[in-house]
């Protein structure tokens, strides 16, 4: 079997939300170190704890989405590039059982 072409949309959409989850993931480990600068920050007297906290917040909101977008963006040019690479050198042989 040769996967011949991919769908660009398909790959889009696809690196779309795994980019998305990885934003995700991004922005929780933003929140947990955040939490832990702002109990820092709280306790030494300086700087506002609640900066680090939303920031942490905002994180988790923006990086997924952010992270999606580039990431739909960059599944698009890849699957471009596969197919004008697979329509000149061939495609990707798979074998299954």
């Amino acid at each position: 079997m040769i996967i011949k072409k991919l769908d660009v949309l398909s790959v889009g959409k696809i690196t779309g939300v795994i980019a998305a989850a990885f934003g995700l993931l991004a922005g929780l480990i933003l929140l947990v170190f955040g939490g832990m600068l702002a109990g820092l920050a709280g306790s030494s007297g300086e700087g506002n704890p609640l900066l680090a906290v939303g920031g942490g917040i905002f994180g988790v909101i923006a990086l997924p989405i952010i992270y999606g977008f580039f990431g739909f963006i960059g599944g698009l040019i890849q699957a471009l590039i596969y197919n004008l690479a697979a329509g000149v050198i061939g495609g990707i042989r798979i074998e299954t059982e």
